[in-house]
C-alpha cells in the first residue's frame, strides 16, 4: 500500500459555496497560487458550467499555476464536461472531476431513475470525459448512505471505464467514522481492479465528524483526501486541509506522508479567512488564535518547564512563531524590538525605535492588544518623516442632517496652512480641504478601505490611486479613525509628486 496521501484542495469550488464568500477571479488565483506554494496537490478550481464567472476563473488559474493537477467539476452531463475541457485547456495538468448520485436518496427522488439506469450514465460520463483527459475522477454523490453492495459496483465500472480517481463522498455528514471506515474498506476488499485506481474521500462536517471520518477512510486504503482551508464549505463545512496535513505529521507511526509545507499553513489560513470574510474560531485546531495559548496558571507553569507537557505540536511547525509576547500599553521598548525582530524588522537604529516606541504608546491606549499588522504598520510610518508636506490636524463634522465640513492643517516645509471644506461625507470633505490648500490639478482614480483586523477599535487601512498631470500615484495609511486614515493616504500620495 503506498504511503503518499494526495491532498485534493475544493476551497475555490466547494469553499466557495458559501454564502458571502465568494471570490472574484484575481482573489481565487492569489488563493490558488498560495495553495501551490503549501504543496497541494489538486485544485479543484471551479465549476464551469454553472456561470461565466466558473469558466473564467478556471482558466485564468489554469494559467497561473504550474505544478498542481487543475481540476473543474461537472456533472455526469455531456455539456458540462464539454465546457470544463475547455476551461481547462491552459492547465499543464488537468482533471474532470463528473459523477452522479447513487444513494437511494438521489436516484428515487433527484432522478427519479433506476440503479441500472445510473450505473449506464456513470460509465457513459466517466467515457466521455476520457476523450478529453487522461486523469478523470468520478464522484458517487451521496455514497456515505449508499448501500456497499450497489457501491462496489459503480465504483468497479468506472474504474473499467476509465477513471483514475473514484470520490467516495459523505454528503451529508452522516456517516459514523467506523461506518466511514469499513465502507472504504468494503470498496477496497471487493471491487476488481481498484489497484488501477486511487480511492478518495470528501466528508462534510455536519455532525462535526468530517476529519474522523477522513482519517477512517486513510487508514482503510484511501489515498486522496477533499479538504479545504479552515474547513469552510457547504453548511457546517468540510474536512480541514490543515487538521489531516498535521495529524499525520504528528502521528508519524502511521507511516503516511503528504507534501504539505506545514509551516506555510498560518498564513494561508489566515488569507483564505480574509478574502472570503470567514472569520476562523478562536478555538478552531491549527489555525485558531488560542490553539497554542496557555491561560491557565498550570497549564503555563508546565509549558515554560517543558513545551510537550500541554503542547503536541511546534507552532513553528504551523508558522506561527512560539516566542509570543502580548503587547499593551505597558510594553517597554524590548518587548516591542522582540517583536519586530521577530516580524524580520531590524531595529538597530535607536532613534527610530523611540519614534515607532511613541506611535506603538499612542495606538496602545486605543486598542486592548496590539497584532502583528498593527506593528507592521508602525514599523513603516517613520517612511512619512520625510514628507514634505505632512498633516498637522484634522477636525471633522458630519451626522444625520447635517452637511459634512472638514477642518485642516498641514505643514508644508515647515510653514502652516489652513483649509475647511464641505463634502458628501467625511472623507471627502477632508479631500476637498486638502485640495483647497494644495493648487494643484489632481484626480482620485481609486479608493480601497479595509480593517485590518475585525473589530469596531481596530485600525482600518487605506489605498489611494491620484492621477496628476497624466500620472498615477499610489498614497498608503492606516489609523483606528478612517477618515484621518483617508486624508493621511491622500497625503501620502501627493508627497510622491509634489516636490
Amino acid at each position: 500500500m503506498a504511503d503518499r496521501l494526495y491532498i485534493f484542495d475544493t476551497t475555490l469550488r466547494d469553499g466557495e459555496q458559501v454564502p458571502g464568500c465568494q471570490l472574484n477571479t484575481v482573489e481565487k488565483i492569489e488563493v490558488a497560487k498560495a495553495l501551490e506554494s503549501l504543496g497541494v496537490d489538486v485544485i479543484e478550481a471551479g465549476f464551469p458550467i454553472s456561470s461565466p464567472g466558473d469558466f473564467n476563473s478556471v482558466e485564468e488559474i489554469s494559467k497561473a499555476v504550474t505544478w498542481p493537477t487543475i481540476c473543474a467539476l461537472t456533472r455526469a452531463v455531456e455539456k458540462d464536461i464539454d465546457v470544463a475541457a475547455d476551461a481547462l485547456k491552459y492547465a499543464k495538468h488537468k482533471r474532470i472531476h463528473t459523477g452522479i448520485g447513487t444513494s437511494e436518496y438521489h436516484i428515487k427522488y433527484k432522478f427519479n431513475s433506476t440503479e441500472d439506469e445510473i450505473l449506464e450514465r456513470a460509465i457513459a460520463a466517466t467515457k466521455y470525459a476520457k476523450k478529453y483527459v487522461e486523469d478523470v475522477e468520478f464522484y458517487c454523490e451521496d455514497a456515505g448512505r449508499t448501500d456497499n453492495e450497489y457501491l462496489a459496483r459503480v465504483v468497479e465500472a468506472v474504474i473499467k471505464a476509465g477513471a483514475t480517481v473514484v470520490n467516495i463522498p459523505d454528503t451529508t455528514g452522516y456517516c459514523l467514522p467506523q461506518e466511514y471506515g469499513a465502507k472504504i474498506k468494503y470498496l477496497m476488499e471487493h471491487v476488481d481492479g481498484v489497484e488501477k485506481a486511487r480511492i478518495s474521500t470528501h466528508c462534510h462536517n455536519d455532525l462535526g465528524m468530517a476529519t474522523a471520518n477522513t482519517m477512517e477512510g486513510v487508514l482503510n486504503g484511501a489515498r486522496q483526501v477533499e479538504v479545504t482551508m479552515n474547513g469552510i464549505g457547504e453548511r457546517a463545512g468540510n474536512t480541514s486541509l490543515e487538521e489531516i496535513a498535521m495529524i499525520l505529521k504528528c502521528h508519524k507511526s502511521i507511516g503516511i506522508n503528504t507534501n504539505i509545507n506545514t509551516q506555510h499553513i498560518h498564513h494561508v489560513s489566515d488569507m483564505v479567512s480574509s478574502l472570503m470574510n470567514m472569520p476562523i474560531q478562536p478555538n478552531k485546531a491549527i489555525v485558531g488564535r488560542n490553539a497554542f495559548a496557555h491561560s491557565s496558571g498550570i497549564h503555563q507553569d508546565g509549558v515554560l518547564k517543558n513545551k510537550e507537557t500541554y503542547e503536541i505540536m511546534d507552532p513553528k511547525d504551523v508558522g506561527i512563531d512560539s516566542n509570543e509576547i502580548i503587547l499593551t500599553a505597558r510594553s517597554g521598548r524590548a518587548a516591542l524590538k522582540h517583536r519586530l525582530q521577530v516580524l524580520g524588522v531590524d531595529l538597530s537604529d535607536q532613534s527610530k525605535l523611540d519614534k515607532i516606541y511613541e506611535e506603538f504608546l499612542k495606538l496602545a491606549d486605543k486598542k486592548k492588544e496590539i497584532n502583528d499588522d498593527d506593528i507592521l504598520m508602525l514599523a513603516g510610518k517613520d517612511r512619512t518623516a520625510m514628507h514634505r508636506i505632512k498633516l498637522e490636524y484634522l477636525q471633522v463634522t458630519s451626522g444625520v442632517g447635517v452637511k459634512p465640513i472638514a477642518a485642516i492643517g498641514l505643514d508644508i516645509a515647515g510653514e502652516r496652512f489652513d483649509a475647511a471644506a464641505v463634502g458628501n461625507g467625511p472623507v471627502d470633505a477632508a479631500i476637498n480641504a486638502i485640495k483647497r490648500i494644495i493648487n494643484r490639478k489632481m484626480t482620485l482614480q481609486d479608493i480601497l478601505i479595509q480593517n485590518i483586523t475585525k473589530g469596531s477599535g481596530d485600525l482600518g487601512k487605506v489605498h489611494m490611486q491620484v492621477e496628476s498631470d497624466g500620472v498615477t500615484y499610489q498614497g498608503f495609511s492606516a489609523n483606528t479613525d478612517i477618515v484621518a486614515a483617508s486624508a493621511e493616504a491622500y497625503i501620502d500620495a501627493i508627497n510622491k509628486f509634489v516636490h
